[in-house]
This record gives C-alpha cells, sequence and structure tokens, in this order.
C-alpha cells in the first residue's frame, strides 16, 4: 500500500471516529474536556512532560551510543521536544520521529544508523508499556481482565522469541547495563504518561478511584497508538469504549481524553520553539551576509 493510500486512511478513519462520537455523545464532551484546562493542569501536565521528555531522551541517547553514534543528552532532549510536537501536530504520530532520525543520522554522517536508534529506542518504549499494561490489568479490574490471562501468556511467548533473536542477532546497544537503563527509563515514561491522563481525567470530572482509574488509562494509552491525524480519533474512540465498558461513562472519556489531548499539545510547546529557531539557523546559514564592497581607489 502507498503513503498516500496510507495518509488518506488514517485520515478517514479519524474523521469516522470523531464523526460517530459527535452523532452518538453530541459535542458537549468535547467542550467540557476543552473547558476543563486551567493553569494547575496544564502545569502539572508541562512538569511530567518534561520529565518523560528527558527520560525519552536518555533512552535515545543510549541506545545511539550502543549503535556507535554519539548523542549529547542537551542536544536529545531538544530534538525530542521538536519531535513530539511534530508528532501532535501533524498526520500520523511519527513524523517527528522520522524527523528526529533523519536528522541526528545527518549530524553523524549516518542516516541509516540514525534512524535504526529512533526505531529501536520507540520499540523498545512500546515493548514497556505493553508489559506494564498487561501486569496492570491483570492485577487490578478491568473491563478485558478475564481475557488477559491468555494474552499475558502470549506475550510471555512473544519475549521469550524476541530474547531468542535478539541473542542471535544482538544489537550492540543491548548489554545487560544499556538494556536495564533503556527499561528504567521506559518505566518512568510510562508512569508520567498514565498520571498525567488520570489528572486529565480528574480535571474532566471523573471522580473513580485510583485502583478503578489506572486500568482504564493504561488500556485507553495502549489503544491510542492507532493511526490518526495528530492523535485526534482514536484517542477519543478508545477513551470512549475503555471508560463505559468500566462503568465510568463514554463521555466522560471523551471529555477526559479531549483534555488529556490540549495539555499535551501545550506541554509539546518548548518542541515549536525548538523548531523556529533550527529553522532560523538553517536559514542564515544558508544565506549569510555578503561582505561590504570594497570601494575603488580614484584614478590618479
Amino acid at each position: 500500500m502507498s503513503r498516500t493510500a496510507w495518509a488518506w486512511i488514517r485520515i478517514a478513519g479519524s474523521a469516522i471516529t470523531l464523526t460517530v462520537l459527535v452523532w452518538r455523545l453530541g459535542t458537549s464532551p468535547f467542550l467540557d474536556g476543552v473547558r476543563a484546562v486551567d493553569g494547575r493542569v496544564l502545569a502539572a501536565a508541562a512538569g511530567l512532560a518534561l520529565l518523560t521528555t528527558v527520560c525519552c531522551a536518555w533512552r535515545w541517547k543510549v541506545v545511539a551510543n550502543g549503535l556507535g553514534v554519539d548523542l549529547p543528552l542537551p542536544a536529545a532532549v531538544a530534538a525530542y521536544y521538536r519531535s513530539i510536537f511534530l508528532n501532535v501536530t501533524l498526520p500520523g504520530g511519527v513524523v517527528g520521529d522520522i524527523h528526529r532520525g533523519v536528522s541526528h543520522g545527518r549530524d553523524v554522517s549516518d542516516v541509516g544508523r540514525g534512524l535504526r536508534a529512533v526505531v529501536w529506542e520507540r520499540s523498545a518504549g512500546q515493548a514497556v508499556q505493553v508489559v506494564i499494561t498487561v501486569v496492570v490489568l491483570l492485577v487490578l479490574p478491568s473491563p478485558v481482565r478475564s481475557s488477559m490471562v491468555p494474552v499475558a501468556v502470549a506475550l510471555v511467548v512473544a519475549v521469550l522469541g524476541a530474547a531468542l533473536v535478539a541473542r542471535a542477532h544482538r544489537p550492540a546497544w543491548l548489554r545487560v547495563r544499556s538494556a536495564a537503563a533503556v527499561a528504567l527509563a521506559s518505566v518512568v515514561v510510562v508512569c508520567g504518561h498514565a498520571a498525567t491522563f488520570i489528572i486529565a481525567a480528574r480535571a474532566a470530572g471523573t471522580a473513580a478511584p485510583f485502583d478503578r482509574m489506572l486500568p482504564v488509562v493504561m488500556l485507553a494509552m495502549v489503544l491510542m497508538v492507532l493511526p490518526s491525524i495528530g492523535g485526534w480519533g482514536p484517542r477519543e474512540g478508545a477513551a470512549a469504549w475503555v471508560f463505559a465498558a468500566a462503568g465510568l461513562g463514554a463521555r466522560q472519556g471523551v471529555a477526559a481524553a479531549v483534555t488529556y489531548s490540549v495539555v499535551m499539545f501545550v506541554a509539546s510547546l518548548p518542541g515549536a520553539a525548538v523548531l523556529v529557531v533550527s529553522w532560523s539557523s538553517r536559514l542564515r546559514a544558508a544565506d549569510p551576509l555578503e561582505p561590504p564592497l570594497a570601494r575603488e581607489p580614484a584614478d590618479a
């Protein structure tokens, strides 16, 4: 399938999901989600976003260094903020990651290795998220708890298979200390995103206890990886279904997802500043000031 066709499928899927939600629930959950945003929620989201972005950048640095390419942590943090901003504002949710990998690859004169570092880094983070989600859904009551045992068994088999493949074709970064650092950073990132979603849900009016909220949030976050337009569509659809299945109401799920979307967008705005600065630097480098013309000597 061509990229153009896949892009149109994402756009159509997101538009259909949002249309169905508005048709069934009206616009009030969306408006309630926007109205729930205030200074305290934004401050909490920005603080958690800083923590998770630094951890993501550290994870990326560990993987990149293991693959033999240098990546200073301050540069990684700035590039990761830019990547998040592009991901939440452009269709697909991965444009920022591609840009991050290509830019880093050009900086180290190895675009292929730069892209591989991003792929390994993101894959590791998503794998840890899936493991944490399965554990939470096994331990705490959730709408899908009865189905989690076979899922857990399948996950164990998948992990063992991945371990065998990694042993045969082990990436350079997959040493014990490096893998532990990547896993630790990923755990902090997942916890930070879950905390942000719970804060958003509380602000939108969900008053369920923490042990009831956490499985719902974790399941919704896993489903948010579906193709979308800047995250919109599948995120609200997933939250509506999960919240309704947990007895918290589809409207409440949509409102929580909208609040989460707004605060995450605001928290990503430092990435817009990084993008403007990088564009300005490239423009100055491409169009240097011409030196003044030397004055010709006067005729004798």
